[in-house]
């Protein structure tokens, strides 16, 4: 569809929310989308020509074009960087802090590079707010705190028994402590949990966005091959965004225990058909699935949807962290009143002294850290098959292998 409407890619450049400037190798920008426009105060088309030094605060601009040739250089796409201290100038010189993601391209022999920009000013007020906040809390639980000492103090005076009042009193400060414990861990997974977010959808968001844009810059029949592999990034990327939409809409449902689970009967056939025909297209160079003959041979009586949520999960998994040329094995077999289905891959593994945390909600172990993920899919994946009477356990050996294994009622009463 991209690639026989060019009038989409203007849409999709025009329709970004953060802003986008393309510069050519000597910093003169050649596009710079509204949102960037508005941005930096200037009308339509007024940026275009002008070097890019305009947007930099002077005080940046003597290290900046040694930074930029280096930059081109190299030749890396440098992600947004959320610790950097970056700032632009409007065009009536008012500074704003921002974050930028560039990224290095090449048409025709020309090299461009898109940056993605983002004004953080609101997110930096927040954050004073947040210190402000803290430092009220702060200074609340230090009143707090002096109350309580307060009233221990009283305590010890008036309390005949000495012992039932120290028992009192280190009660109070144990749940003091605990409280304060909870709220910060609870802080904690909010921070990172929109961190997380923050880049599992950042990083995709550029790539299609560079992908749409180069798309449009493939007219001729003899660039259909660089098309078409631009066309499956954007399919792949927005793929992979929708899952991770689905999964968080899981989570909510799973904490507000809102799943409305529908049953019916089925045949297994029908699930590891679709699964493994799905799982093919993820496939690297050589790697195969090797499924097993006897699917046709289980009727159930299940939740069809979370069934194939469940194997399509374990198996992109052993896909993802399994090298090219890797056979994935997929056995299912009856085991009681149980249907089992186990997965084995030849991937990294997971480290051993990891493998406790494995189904904790957002980890992930530090062997896949560079790898894109959300850490959240196996504890979907858990709680579903707990809530159905099922389980999910697992062996694993680092840059050995893994296997996966889950069990679950063939009939749900």
């Amino acid at each position: 569809m991209f690639h026989q409407n060019k009038n989409i890619f203007d849409i999709l450049f025009k329709a970004m929310p953060e802003g986008v400037i393309v510069v050519n190798n000597t910093q003169i920008i050649v596009a710079a989308n509204p949102s960037a426009e508005k941005m930096f105060g200037y009308n339509t088309n007024e940026l275009n020509n002008l070097h890019l030094s305009v947007l930099i605060p002077k005080r940046y601009a003597v290290n900046h074009n040694r930074y930029f040739n280096t930059f081109i250089k190299n030749n890396n796409v440098r992600k947004v960087d959320h610790s950097s201290n970056l700032y632009g100038i409007t065009k009536n010189n008012k500074e704003f802090p921002l974050e930028i993601g560039l990224n290095p391209f090449t048409v025709n022999n020309e090299i461009y590079v898109i940056a993605l920009i983002i004004d953080i000013t609101t997110r930096k007020e927040a954050e004073k707010k947040i210190e402000n906040l803290n430092r009220d809390l702060d200074k609340k639980i230090s009143e707090r705190t002096a109350q309580l000492n307060n009233t221990i103090k009283q305590l010890k005076e008036l309390n005949i028994n000495y012992k039932k009042e120290i028992s009192q009193r280190l009660e109070a400060e144990h749940k003091i402590k605990i409280a304060l414990k909870k709220e910060m861990e609870l802080n904690e997974l909010k921070t990172k949990f929109l961190s997380l977010v923050s880049h599992e959808f950042k990083t995709p968001l550029s790539g299609i966005l560079t992908s749409a844009i180069l798309l449009g810059k493939y007219h001729s029949n003899q660039h259909q091959e660089k098309r078409q592999k631009h066309i499956e990034t954007i399919i792949g990327k927005v793929n992979y965004l929708n899952n991770i939409l689905n999964d968080f809409l899981s989570i909510e449902r799973l904490d507000s225990n809102n799943v409305n689970y529908k049953f019916n009967t089925f045949n297994l056939s029908k699930i590891v058909n679709e699964v493994v025909y799905n799982a093919n297209m993820l496939l690297k160079n050589g790697q195969k699935i090797n499924t097993p003959n006897n699917t046709d041979e289980f009727v159930l009586y299940q939740d069809e949807k979370f069934l194939e949520l469940a194997l399509s999960n374990v198996i992109y998994n052993a896909i993802k962290y399994s090298p090219q040329d890797a056979t994935i094995d997929l056995e299912i077999y009856k085991k009681q009143q149980n249907i089992v289905f186990k997965v084995t891959d030849q991937g990294i593994g997971i480290p051993e002294k990891e493998q406790k945390f494995i189904f904790k909600r957002y980890f992930r172990a530090e062997n896949v850290l560079n790898e894109q993920g959300t850490g959240i899919g196996l504890n979907i994946v858990k709680s579903h098959l707990e809530n159905l009477g099922g389980n999910i356990y697992f062996t694993s050996e680092e840059n050995k292998g893994s296997v996966f294994t889950f069990e679950l009622p063939i009939n749900h009463k």
